[in-house]
Protein backbone atom coordinates (compact mmCIF):
# COMPACT_ATOMS: atom_id res chain seq x y z
CA UNK A 1 0.00 0.00 0.00
CA UNK A 2 1.32 3.18 -1.42
CA UNK A 3 0.97 6.19 1.47
CA UNK A 4 -2.03 7.78 1.50
CA UNK A 5 -2.32 11.50 3.52
CA UNK A 6 -5.52 12.35 4.68
CA UNK A 7 -5.64 16.12 5.50
CA UNK A 8 -7.53 18.53 7.38
CA UNK A 9 -6.07 22.29 5.99
CA UNK A 10 -7.61 25.46 7.74
CA UNK A 11 -11.16 23.15 9.58
CA UNK A 12 -13.33 25.56 11.23
CA UNK A 13 -16.75 24.87 12.64
CA UNK A 14 -19.39 26.16 14.16
CA UNK A 15 -22.50 25.80 15.99
CA UNK A 16 -25.64 27.87 16.45
CA UNK A 17 -27.38 27.85 19.45
CA UNK A 18 -31.10 28.43 19.72
CA UNK A 19 -30.62 32.01 21.17
CA UNK A 20 -28.35 32.66 18.27
CA UNK A 21 -25.04 32.68 19.55
CA UNK A 22 -22.43 30.74 17.58
CA UNK A 23 -20.00 28.36 18.93
CA UNK A 24 -16.77 28.09 17.61
CA UNK A 25 -15.92 24.28 17.70
CA UNK A 26 -12.49 24.25 15.38
CA UNK A 27 -11.20 27.32 14.51
CA UNK A 28 -8.50 26.68 11.87
CA UNK A 29 -7.50 23.37 12.48
CA UNK A 30 -4.40 21.55 10.40
CA UNK A 31 -3.79 17.63 10.73
CA UNK A 32 -2.14 15.04 8.59
CA UNK A 33 -2.08 11.31 8.94
CA UNK A 34 -0.84 8.78 6.45
CA UNK A 35 -0.98 5.11 6.24
CA UNK A 36 1.02 3.23 8.34
CA UNK A 37 1.44 5.97 11.59
CA UNK A 38 -0.26 6.49 14.63
CA UNK A 39 -1.39 10.23 15.42
CA UNK A 40 -2.81 10.66 18.90
CA UNK A 41 -5.30 13.87 19.01
CA UNK A 42 -5.08 14.91 22.87
CA UNK A 43 -6.76 17.71 24.60
CA UNK A 44 -9.01 17.88 27.52
CA UNK A 45 -12.70 17.53 27.12
CA UNK A 46 -14.22 20.36 24.92
CA UNK A 47 -10.82 20.81 22.82
CA UNK A 48 -12.58 20.08 20.13
CA UNK A 49 -10.80 16.82 19.35
CA UNK A 50 -14.20 14.97 18.43
CA UNK A 51 -15.11 17.74 16.10
CA UNK A 52 -12.05 17.11 13.92
CA UNK A 53 -12.67 13.60 14.01
CA UNK A 54 -16.03 13.78 12.86
CA UNK A 55 -14.79 16.75 10.02
CA UNK A 56 -12.20 14.22 8.70
CA UNK A 57 -14.83 11.51 8.45
CA UNK A 58 -17.15 13.61 6.97
CA UNK A 59 -19.98 13.43 9.52
CA UNK A 60 -19.28 17.16 9.92
CA UNK A 61 -19.30 19.61 7.10
CA UNK A 62 -17.07 22.42 7.71
CA UNK A 63 -17.56 25.76 7.53
CA UNK A 64 -14.54 26.59 6.31
CA UNK A 65 -11.37 24.81 4.81
CA UNK A 66 -11.20 21.70 3.60
CA UNK A 67 -10.97 17.55 4.52
CA UNK A 68 -8.54 16.13 1.13
CA UNK A 69 -7.82 11.82 0.98
CA UNK A 70 -4.65 11.92 -1.08
CA UNK A 71 -4.82 15.77 -2.08
CA UNK A 72 -8.70 15.16 -3.39
CA UNK A 73 -10.68 17.35 -1.61
CA UNK A 74 -13.79 15.55 -0.02
CA UNK A 75 -16.72 15.67 -1.75
CA UNK A 76 -19.97 15.91 0.20
CA UNK A 77 -22.45 14.18 -2.56
CA UNK A 78 -23.71 11.30 -1.94
CA UNK A 79 -21.63 8.83 -4.46
CA UNK A 80 -18.47 10.63 -3.63
CA UNK A 81 -18.85 10.54 0.11
CA UNK A 82 -19.94 7.00 0.12
CA UNK A 83 -16.76 6.67 -1.28
CA UNK A 84 -14.58 8.49 1.20
CA UNK A 85 -16.21 6.44 4.04
CA UNK A 86 -15.79 3.25 2.83
CA UNK A 87 -11.38 4.45 2.73
CA UNK A 88 -11.64 6.38 6.00
CA UNK A 89 -13.77 4.51 8.66
CA UNK A 90 -14.86 6.16 12.47
CA UNK A 91 -14.79 3.34 15.44
CA UNK A 92 -16.78 5.12 18.05
CA UNK A 93 -16.26 5.45 21.75
CA UNK A 94 -18.95 3.79 23.18
CA UNK A 95 -19.43 0.10 21.60
CA UNK A 96 -22.39 -0.38 23.78
CA UNK A 97 -24.27 2.52 22.60
CA UNK A 98 -22.45 1.70 19.09
CA UNK A 99 -23.66 -1.24 18.36
CA UNK A 100 -27.32 -2.11 18.08
CA UNK A 101 -28.81 -4.38 20.73
CA UNK A 102 -31.36 -6.12 18.41
CA UNK A 103 -28.37 -6.77 15.91
CA UNK A 104 -25.98 -10.19 15.62
CA UNK A 105 -22.57 -9.61 15.59
CA UNK A 106 -23.13 -11.24 12.55
CA UNK A 107 -25.22 -8.48 11.20
CA UNK A 108 -23.14 -5.41 12.68
CA UNK A 109 -20.25 -6.38 10.40
CA UNK A 110 -22.00 -6.91 7.81
CA UNK A 111 -24.09 -3.90 7.67
CA UNK A 112 -20.86 -1.95 6.21
CA UNK A 113 -20.58 -4.07 3.39
CA UNK A 114 -24.00 -4.63 2.62
CA UNK A 115 -24.38 -0.73 2.21
CA UNK A 116 -21.47 -0.05 -0.27
CA UNK A 117 -22.05 -3.40 -1.98
CA UNK A 118 -19.46 -5.48 -0.55
CA UNK A 119 -21.37 -8.70 0.18
CA UNK A 120 -21.94 -9.52 -3.44
CA UNK A 121 -19.51 -8.09 -4.92
CA UNK A 122 -16.06 -8.48 -2.95
CA UNK A 123 -13.38 -8.16 -5.41
CA UNK A 124 -11.72 -11.39 -3.91
CA UNK A 125 -14.46 -13.30 -4.81
CA UNK A 126 -14.90 -14.00 -0.96
CA UNK A 127 -18.25 -14.51 0.33
CA UNK A 128 -20.07 -12.16 2.87
CA UNK A 129 -20.12 -14.87 5.50
CA UNK A 130 -16.06 -15.22 4.77
CA UNK A 131 -15.74 -11.10 4.72
CA UNK A 132 -17.55 -11.22 8.10
CA UNK A 133 -14.98 -13.80 9.54
CA UNK A 134 -11.80 -12.44 8.32
CA UNK A 135 -12.68 -8.89 9.65
CA UNK A 136 -13.33 -10.91 13.14
CA UNK A 137 -10.22 -12.84 12.91
CA UNK A 138 -8.67 -9.64 12.31
CA UNK A 139 -10.10 -7.62 14.78
CA UNK A 140 -8.78 -10.58 16.95
CA UNK A 141 -12.12 -12.53 17.37
CA UNK A 142 -11.46 -16.07 16.57
CA UNK A 143 -12.65 -18.60 15.99
CA UNK A 144 -15.31 -15.71 14.41
CA UNK A 145 -17.87 -18.36 13.79
CA UNK A 146 -18.82 -18.52 17.17
CA UNK A 147 -19.60 -15.19 17.71
CA UNK A 148 -21.62 -14.59 14.67
CA UNK A 149 -25.43 -15.32 16.62
CA UNK A 150 -24.14 -13.73 19.42
CA UNK A 151 -25.84 -10.35 20.54
CA UNK A 152 -24.11 -6.81 22.13
CA UNK A 153 -25.21 -7.85 25.68
CA UNK A 154 -23.60 -11.48 25.83
CA UNK A 155 -20.07 -9.97 24.84
CA UNK A 156 -17.63 -8.19 27.02
CA UNK A 157 -16.80 -4.54 26.54
CA UNK A 158 -13.57 -5.46 24.85
CA UNK A 159 -14.97 -8.01 22.54
CA UNK A 160 -17.71 -5.47 21.76
CA UNK A 161 -14.95 -3.01 21.13
CA UNK A 162 -13.39 -5.84 18.63
CA UNK A 163 -16.67 -6.12 17.19
CA UNK A 164 -16.39 -2.33 16.25
CA UNK A 165 -13.12 -2.57 14.38
CA UNK A 166 -14.09 -5.57 12.75
CA UNK A 167 -16.91 -3.58 11.37
CA UNK A 168 -14.62 -0.82 10.19
CA UNK A 169 -12.16 -3.34 8.85
CA UNK A 170 -14.54 -5.50 6.61
CA UNK A 171 -14.89 -2.04 4.48
CA UNK A 172 -10.65 -2.27 4.12
CA UNK A 173 -10.08 0.55 5.02
CA UNK A 174 -6.91 3.03 4.49
CA UNK A 175 -7.31 4.96 7.97
CA UNK A 176 -9.07 4.56 11.10
CA UNK A 177 -10.06 7.18 13.02
CA UNK A 178 -10.43 6.06 16.72
CA UNK A 179 -12.77 8.37 19.22
CA UNK A 180 -11.55 7.18 22.64
CA UNK A 181 -11.10 3.65 21.61
CA UNK A 182 -10.27 2.54 25.54
CA UNK A 183 -11.59 5.22 27.83
CA UNK A 184 -14.89 2.72 28.99
CA UNK A 185 -12.20 -0.62 28.98
CA UNK A 186 -10.89 -2.56 31.89
CA UNK A 187 -6.74 -1.61 32.44
CA UNK A 188 -5.82 -5.28 31.12
CA UNK A 189 -8.43 -5.23 28.71
CA UNK A 190 -6.93 -1.76 27.22
CA UNK A 191 -3.72 -2.62 26.55
CA UNK A 192 -5.07 -5.48 24.32
CA UNK A 193 -6.95 -3.01 22.08
CA UNK A 194 -3.81 -0.43 21.66
CA UNK A 195 -1.92 -4.21 20.76
CA UNK A 196 -4.64 -4.77 18.29
CA UNK A 197 -4.06 -1.17 16.44
CA UNK A 198 -0.51 -1.30 16.80
CA UNK A 199 -0.92 -4.34 14.73
CA UNK A 200 -3.36 -3.52 12.21
CA UNK A 201 -0.95 -0.65 11.36
CA UNK A 202 1.89 -3.28 11.02
CA UNK A 203 0.08 -5.77 9.02
CA UNK A 204 -1.74 -4.25 7.27
CA UNK A 205 -0.42 -1.04 7.06
CA UNK A 206 -3.22 0.92 7.90
CA UNK A 207 -2.97 5.03 9.22
CA UNK A 208 -4.99 5.58 12.23
CA UNK A 209 -5.83 8.62 14.57
CA UNK A 210 -6.37 8.33 18.00
CA UNK A 211 -8.68 10.66 19.81
CA UNK A 212 -8.05 10.64 23.28
CA UNK A 213 -7.49 12.73 26.76
CA UNK A 214 -4.94 10.24 27.28
CA UNK A 215 -1.35 11.45 27.39
CA UNK A 216 -0.13 8.05 28.76
CA UNK A 217 -2.14 6.03 25.54
CA UNK A 218 -0.51 8.51 23.12
CA UNK A 219 3.07 7.92 24.33
CA UNK A 220 2.85 3.91 24.22
CA UNK A 221 1.07 4.03 21.02
CA UNK A 222 1.26 7.23 18.84
CA UNK A 223 3.92 7.94 16.42
CA UNK A 224 3.26 11.77 15.93
CA UNK A 225 1.06 13.64 18.44
CA UNK A 226 -1.05 16.98 18.03
CA UNK A 227 -2.56 18.92 21.21
CA UNK A 228 -5.63 20.82 21.04
CA UNK A 229 -6.80 23.38 22.96
CA UNK A 230 -10.49 25.54 22.25
CA UNK A 231 -10.64 24.44 18.71
CA UNK A 232 -6.94 24.78 17.80
CA UNK A 233 -3.81 22.31 17.84
CA UNK A 234 -1.44 24.47 19.64
CA UNK A 235 1.39 21.70 19.82
CA UNK A 236 2.15 18.92 17.66
CA UNK A 237 5.58 16.79 16.13
CA UNK A 238 6.94 13.06 17.03
CA UNK A 239 6.06 11.68 20.03
CA UNK A 240 9.03 11.74 21.87
CA UNK A 241 9.84 15.08 21.29
CA UNK A 242 6.10 16.43 22.28
CA UNK A 243 5.81 14.18 25.06
CA UNK A 244 9.77 14.50 26.62
CA UNK A 245 10.41 17.90 25.98
CA UNK A 246 6.76 19.78 25.70
CA UNK A 247 6.86 23.40 24.50
CA UNK A 248 3.69 24.66 25.39
CA UNK A 249 2.31 25.49 28.73
CA UNK A 250 -0.57 23.67 28.57
CA UNK A 251 1.11 20.54 27.30
CA UNK A 252 3.43 20.73 30.20
CA UNK A 253 0.00 20.88 32.57
CA UNK A 254 -1.39 18.15 31.13
CA UNK A 255 2.27 15.92 30.95
CA UNK A 256 2.12 16.96 34.63
CA UNK A 257 -0.16 14.79 36.07
CA UNK A 258 0.80 11.73 34.03
CA UNK A 259 1.81 9.14 36.27
CA UNK A 260 4.16 7.81 33.78
CA UNK A 261 5.70 10.96 33.84
CA UNK A 262 7.41 11.30 37.17
CA UNK A 263 10.04 14.72 36.95
CA UNK A 264 7.41 17.28 36.37
CA UNK A 265 5.81 18.65 39.05
CA UNK A 266 2.12 18.63 38.66
CA UNK A 267 0.49 21.50 37.42
CA UNK A 268 -3.44 22.05 38.66
CA UNK A 269 -4.87 24.51 35.50
CA UNK A 270 -7.05 26.73 36.50
CA UNK A 271 -10.99 26.84 35.49
CA UNK A 272 -12.13 24.65 32.71
CA UNK A 273 -11.83 25.31 29.50
CA UNK A 274 -13.52 28.64 28.07
CA UNK A 275 -16.93 28.99 26.45
CA UNK A 276 -16.54 28.55 23.04
CA UNK A 277 -19.01 31.22 21.84
CA UNK A 278 -16.24 33.27 24.14
CA UNK A 279 -12.97 32.85 22.53
CA UNK A 280 -10.16 35.29 24.41
CA UNK A 281 -8.70 37.25 23.08
CA UNK A 282 -5.18 36.64 21.83
CA UNK A 283 -3.56 33.63 23.10
CA UNK A 284 -6.72 32.12 23.71
CA UNK A 285 -4.74 29.64 26.66
CA UNK A 286 -4.20 32.59 28.64
CA UNK A 287 -6.34 32.75 31.36
CA UNK A 288 -5.13 29.88 32.51
CA UNK A 289 -1.60 29.75 31.52
CA UNK A 290 0.73 29.15 34.22
CA UNK A 291 3.32 31.19 32.82
CA UNK A 292 1.64 33.88 32.71
CA UNK A 293 0.59 33.37 35.97
CA UNK A 294 3.71 32.81 37.58
CA UNK A 295 5.72 35.80 35.73
CA UNK A 296 7.40 33.75 33.30
CA UNK A 297 5.50 35.55 30.24
CA UNK A 298 6.00 39.01 31.63
CA UNK A 299 10.17 38.34 32.19
CA UNK A 300 9.96 37.51 28.43
CA UNK A 301 8.93 40.35 27.75
CA UNK A 302 5.53 38.66 25.95
CA UNK A 303 2.65 39.07 28.39
CA UNK A 304 0.95 41.68 26.65
CA UNK A 305 1.28 39.78 23.95
CA UNK A 306 -0.46 36.46 25.41
CA UNK A 307 -3.41 38.88 26.75
CA UNK A 308 -4.10 41.19 23.19
CA UNK A 309 -2.17 39.17 19.91
CA UNK A 310 -3.69 35.73 18.36
CA UNK A 311 -1.58 33.50 17.19
CA UNK A 312 -1.86 31.80 13.70
CA UNK A 313 -2.74 28.48 12.95
CA UNK A 314 -0.15 25.92 13.71
CA UNK A 315 0.93 24.22 10.62
CA UNK A 316 0.80 20.92 10.06
CA UNK A 317 4.68 19.88 9.31
CA UNK A 318 7.14 16.80 10.18
CA UNK A 319 8.98 18.76 12.74
CA UNK A 320 7.74 19.96 15.88
CA UNK A 321 6.32 23.38 16.88
CA UNK A 322 3.76 24.96 19.26
CA UNK A 323 1.88 27.77 18.78
CA UNK A 324 2.97 29.81 21.96
CA UNK A 325 4.30 33.53 22.14
CA UNK A 326 6.37 32.63 25.00
CA UNK A 327 8.17 30.02 23.12
CA UNK A 328 8.35 31.97 20.40
CA UNK A 329 10.44 34.60 22.42
CA UNK A 330 12.58 31.91 24.06
CA UNK A 331 13.94 30.71 20.39
CA UNK A 332 13.84 34.15 19.17
CA UNK A 333 11.71 32.85 16.42
CA UNK A 334 8.24 34.91 15.05
CA UNK A 335 5.40 33.70 16.54
CA UNK A 336 4.23 31.00 15.88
Amino acid sequence: MSDIRLEARDLAVEFTSRGGDVAVALDGADLTVKTGEIVALVGESGSGKTTLARALTGLQRPARGQVLLDGEPLGYTGKALKAFRRRVQMVLQDPAGALNPRHTVYDSVAEGLRLHGLSRHDPDGRSEEQQVADALSSAGLRPPERLFLRYPHELSGGQRQRVLIAGALALRPDLLIADEPVSSLDASIRGEILALLLRLRSELGLGVLVVTHDLGLAWNIADRTAVMYLGRIVEAGPTEEVLAAPQHPYTQALLSVVPEIERLEPVVLEGEVPDPTHIPSGCRFHPRCPALASGLAAAAGVEDDCHRVPLPVLPASEGHRSACHLVAAQKGTTRV
